[in-house]
C-alpha cells in the first residue's frame, strides 16, 4: 500500500514517516521512537512540537492502541483503484434505499472505505453526511454477513480521527461492533475489536464503552474462543479499556482473569499487559491468588520476554507482593529477587524502577528468611 494512503495521523510530526513504534512524550503527544530518540539525544528536553518542556528523564509512554491500528490498517483497508468514486450522497441513499439490491449496497461500502483513506476532511465529512446511520440502518435492514464485514471496515476507517470518535458512540455504533464480537464472520471479529480499540482511545469513551452491555464480556468470550489474530486483538481492547479503573472491576467480574493467565501460558504477551492492570485493583489480585502456576508464568516473561512483557510482569509480581506475604515468600524462593538486581542494568527505565521497586519489597522478606535459617 502506498504511504500517501495512510491517515496524516499514522505519521510522524518529525520524520512525516509511517510511525513503526509511536510513543507518546509526556506533551501529550504522538512520534516515532526513532526520530524523538533522535531529538533528545541531540541534548532538547522540550516537546518539538509544543516547544514546552518536558519530564527530565524524557519518558516514551508506547503508544500501544495507535501501534495496533497502523499494523492492522493494512489488513482491514479495501483495495484501491484507480476509478473515480462516486458521490458520497449518491453512496448512502443506495444504503438508505429498501429496493436496492445486496451487491448495490456492498459497492457503495467499498466505495465509501475508500473514501475515507484518502484524508481527514474526507472522513469528517462522511462523518457529518449521515453516513454512519445509513451504514446502521443497512444492516439492521438485511442482516447480511458480507455487508456487516464492510461496515466494520467503514467504522474503522471513520474512527482515526480522534474528533469522529466520540460522534460515533453518540451514534450507536458500539451495539453493532459488540455483536460482531461473537457473531461476525471472517475478519469480522477481529477488526470488531480493532474498531473497540481505536474508539477508546479517547478517555471519554472508555466509561461509556466498558459500561456498555456485552462490550467487555464480548472481548473475554473472544479471548476464549477466538483464533490467534482475534484474541490479540481482544487483548489490545481490553487493555485500552482497563487503563480506565472502573472497567477492571468489571473485567474480573466477567471471568477475564482465568483467560488471560492461559493466554499468557500461551505465549500471548498481550495478555500479560491487561493482567498488569487488573492486579491494580483488589478483585484482581484476589482472582490471580487462585492460580498457582501463574508466578511461574510471569517468571518466564522475565527471563525470556520483550521489554514491555518484562515492564507487565514486574508490575504483576509488584502489586501481588504488595498484596499477600504468600507471594513474596514464592517470589524469593524462585529467585525473582536475584533476577530484579540483573534488571538494574536494564535500558528501559520502567523495568529498572519496577524491579527496583520489587527489590525494596522483597529485601525486607529475604532478611526474615536468612535469620530463620530458611532458603
Amino acid at each position: 500500500m502506498a504511504t500517501n494512503q495512510f491517515p496524516d495521523d499514522f505519521r510522524c510530526p518529525i520524520s512525516l514517516e509511517i510511525m513503526s513504534d509511536p510513543v507518546i512524550l509526556s506533551s501529550g503527544h504522538t512520534f516515532d521512537r526513532s526520530s524523538i530518540q533522535r531529538w533528545l539525544d541531540s541534548g532538547h528536553r522540550t516537546c518539538p512540537i509544543t516547544n514546552l518542556p518536558i519530564s527530565d528523564p524524557p519518558c516514551l509512554i508506547p503508544n500501544h492502541a495507535l501501534r495496533s491500528l497502523i499494523s492492522n490498517y493494512t489488513l482491514v483497508s479495501l483495495p484501491v483503484t484507480r476509478a473515480c468514486p462516486a458521490d458520497p450522497q449518491a453512496l448512502i441513499q443506495t444504503l438508505i434505499s429498501k429496493s436496492a439490491p445486496v451487491d448495490s449496497k456492498l459497492s457503495s461500502l467499498d466505495q465509501l472505505s475508500k473514501l475515507c483513506k484518502r484524508d481527514s476532511a474526507i472522513r469528517r465529512r462522511l462523518s457529518e453526511s449521515g453516513a454512519v446511520s445509513a451504514v446502521l440502518n443497512c444492516v439492521d435492514a438485511d442482516g447480511d454477513s458480507g455487508l456487516q464485514e464492510k461496515v466494520l471496515h467503514l467504522l474503522l476507517n471513520l474512527s482515526l480521527d480522534d474528533d469522529n470518535k466520540v460522534g460515533l458512540v453518540a451514534e450507536g455504533v458500539v451495539g453493532k461492533v459488540v455483536a460482531a464480537l461473537r457473531v461476525g464472520s471472517g475478519d469480522s471479529r477481529a477488526v470488531a475489536a480493532t474498531v473497540l480499540t481505536s474508539l477508546t482511545v479517547v478517555e471519554v469513551n472508555k466509561a461509556t464503552i466498558g459500561a456498555y452491555p456485552d462490550a467487555i464480556p464480548g472481548l473475554v468470550w473472544l479471548l476464549w474462543y477466538g483464533n490467534a489474530r482475534e484474541r490479540k486483538e481482544a487483548a489490545t481492547a481490553l487493555y485500552t479499556l482497563c487503563s480506565f479503573p472502573d472497567n477492571r472491576l468489571r473485567a474480573v467480574e466477567n471471568h477475564a482473569v482465568p483467560i488471560l493467565i492461559q493466554n499468557s501460558n500461551s505465549g500471548l504477551e498481550r495478555a500479560v499487559e491487561v493482567l498488569g492492570l487488573l492486579a491494580k485493583c483488589k478483585e484482581g489480585r484476589l482472582e490471580m491468588m487462585k492460580y498457582g502456576g501463574f508466578l511461574d508464568t510471569l517468571l518466564e516473561f522475565l527471563k525470556n520476554g520483550s521489554s514491555r512483557g518484562v515492564q507487565y510482569a514486574l508490575l504483576t509480581i509488584n502489586m501481588l507482593c504488595t498484596f499477600s506475604e504468600h507471594m513474596c515468600i514464592e517470589a524469593i524462593r524462585k529467585g525473582v529477587f536475584e533476577i530484579c538486581v540483573q534488571l538494574l542494568e536494564d535500558e528501559n527505565e520502567k523495568v529498572r524502577r519496577n524491579a527496583n521497586t520489587l527489590i525494596q519489597i522483597l529485601q525486607g522478606k529475604k532478611g526474615v528468611f536468612s535469620r530463620n535459617g530458611m532458603s
